[in-house]
C-alpha cells in the first residue's frame, strides 16, 4: 500500500485489525466469516497442491497449472449453481483478459494467489479488459466494466438524468455476500481519461473487496442502485469521477490514487429506491495522493474531492490524509445546484491538501462536527437492509476493519 505518507498510528491500527478473529464465532469456511489464517493458507503459493488449506470443493483457476478446473475465471463462475450455496474460487497468479459477470444470489468468494495477503501492492492476479464509451459502440457505461456484479442487466445500468434508468419493481436482489481478496481489476483501454471505463460495476448486491485494486481513469468504480459495497485496504485509481454511483460505498483504509485531475474523486446521485438508504460514498482512514511525481508536479491544488452529480449528492471524507493535489475549496460545483439535500463533507481530515480557510471561504464543503459525523461514523450506520434496518452487515469480513 501507499503507506509512506500515512501516519504511523493509522498504519498500526490497520495492521492489527486484520489479525482479529471472527466476532461471532462462526465457522472457518471462506464463504462465511473466517480468520485470516485460513484464507491465507488457501491463497499461499505452494509447489504441490494449490488447493491445500482451501475449503472443500474450492474451484481452481489457472492458465497453466495441470490441476486447474478452469482456464478462465468466468468459466468457473458459470459452472456454479444459481442458488444460495456458498462457493469459493481460487485464482492462481497471472493476467486474465476477460470480463466477469456475477448474477448468482449465493455467497461467492474470489481469492487471488499471494504470499502477501495484507498488501494490495503485491497482488499477482490481474483481470484485464479494454473498453471505454469513447469507442462509440456502447449504449451504457456498464458495458465497459472489467467486472459486473448485479442480478440483471437492467439493475446494472447507469442510465441518464437525475435518477438514472428505472429498475423494474420485480427485479430480485443479487449476490448477498460477494467477496474478493488480493485481485486487481484493470481497465486498460487507454492511459488517460477516455470517457467512462469501469473497473467495477456493482448494483443490487452486498459485497466486500479486500486488498484488491481497481484501476482506470474515468468512472473506475460504480456502485449502482441498492449496491452495498465495502472496500478495505484496497487501491482505487483514477482521474475523473472515479468513485461514483447511486448506492452506498464505504472505503476503509484505502489508497485513492490520482492519475490526473478531472471533475472530482466522487460524484454521487441520490435517487428513489425501494427502501430508505443512507446512500453515498464514505471514505474513512484512507489516503489521497498522486500516482507518481509527474502527476504531483502537474496538478498541485487542482484536484477536487468531488462534485454533485445531482443535488442529492452525498460523500464524506473522514480521518483521511490529503496530498497537495487537493484544491483549496475541497469540493467544486457542477451542473447540479447545491441544496439542503446536498452533503459534500469532511471530518477530521489532515495533510497538506486540507485547507480549513479555503474550505470556509468557498463554502462548498461542509466541515462536520462530532455530533454530525456520528450518524455516519461506521458501516453499521450507513448500510441498511430492504426493511430499513441498520447494522445488518454479516456480509462484511469482520476481521477487516472497525465494523
Amino acid at each position: 500500500m501507499y503507506s509512506s505518507l500515512q501516519p504511523l498510528f493509522t498504519t498500526i491500527w490497520l495492521f492489527a485489525a486484520c489479525w482479529g478473529q471472527p466476532l461471532d464465532g462462526s465457522s472457518n469456511q471462506l464463504g462465511n466469516h473466517q480468520p485470516h489464517s485460513y484464507r491465507q493458507a488457501c491463497q499461499a503459493s505452494t509447489s504441490g497442491n494449490p488447493l491445500a488449506g482451501c475449503p472443500k470443493n474450492t474451484l481452481l483457476v489457472s492458465q497453466s497449472h495441470e490441476k486447474a478446473n478452469f482456464r478462465t475465471i468466468q468459466s468457473a463462475i458459470d459452472s456454479l449453481p444459481h442458488d444460495d450455496s456458498s462457493q469459493t474460487i481460487l485464482i492462481l497468479a497471472g493476467n486474465y483478459t476477460e470480463q466477469l459477470n456475477i448474477t448468482r444470489p449465493g455467497p461467492l468468494t474470489l481469492l487471488g494467489e499471494t504470499n502477501h495477503p495484507r498488501d494490495a501492492e503485491q497482488n499477482q492476479v490481474n483481470v484485464l479488459w479494454a473498453a471505454a464509451t469513447s469507442q462509440g459502440i456502447y449504449t451504457d457505461n456498464v458495458f465497459t466494466s472489467v467486472m459486473v456484479v448485479a442480478p440483471t442487466l437492467n439493475a446494472s445500468l447507469t442510465g441518464y438524468g437525475p435518477s438514472g434508468l428505472s429498475v423494474p419493481e420485480d427485479t430480485p436482489f443479487g449476490c448477498r455476500d460477494f467477496r474478493t481478496y488480493n485481485i486487481d481489476f484493470r481497465n486498460v483501454y487507454a492511459d488517460r481519461s477516455a470517457g467512462p471505463s469501469h473497473a467495477l460495476s456493482f448494483s443490487r448486491a452486498n459485497g466486500g473487496f479486500y486488498y484488491s485494486g481497481f484501476y482506470s481513469y474515468q468512472d473506475t468504480v460504480f456502485v449502482g442502485k441498492l449496491g452495498n459495497a465495502y472496500f478495505y485496504s484496497s487501491v482505487i485509481a483514477g482521474q475523473t469521477d472515479f468513485i461514483y454511483g447511486f448506492g452506498t460505498g464505504w472505503f476503509e483504509g484505502c489508497d485513492l490514487i490520482l492519475r490526473g485531475c478531472g471533475g472530482g474523486i466522487t460524484a454521487w446521485k441520490g435517487t428513489n429506491t425501494t427502501y430508505t438508504n443512507k446512500f453515498g460514498a464514505y471514505i474513512h482512514n484512507s489516503t489521497i495522493q498522486a500516482a507518481n511525481s509527474s502527476v504531483a508536479a502537474a496538478y498541485q491544488a487542482k484536484c477536487a474531492l468531488g462534485r454533485p452529480w445531482n443535488s442529492a449528492h452525498r460523500s464524506i471524507f473522514a480521518n483521511t490524509y490529503e496530498d497537495t493535489l487537493i484544491t483549496t475549496s475541497g469540493y467544486v460545483l457542477w451542473s447540479a445546484p447545491i441544496t439542503n439535500q446536498t452533503l459534500m463533507a469532511e471530518y477530521n481530515d489532515f495533510g497538506p491538501g486540507f485547507n480549513v480557510t479555503g474550505r470556509r471561504r468557498y463554502n462548498y464543503t461542509v466541515l462536520l462536527n462530532d455530533n454530525e459525523w456520528d450518524s455516519y461514523s461506521s458501516p453499521k450506520k450507513v448500510f441498511l437492509t430492504p426493511d430499513g434496518d441498520a447494522g445488518q452487515i454479516s456480509w462484511i469480513d469482520p476481521t477487516c476493519g472497525m465494523i
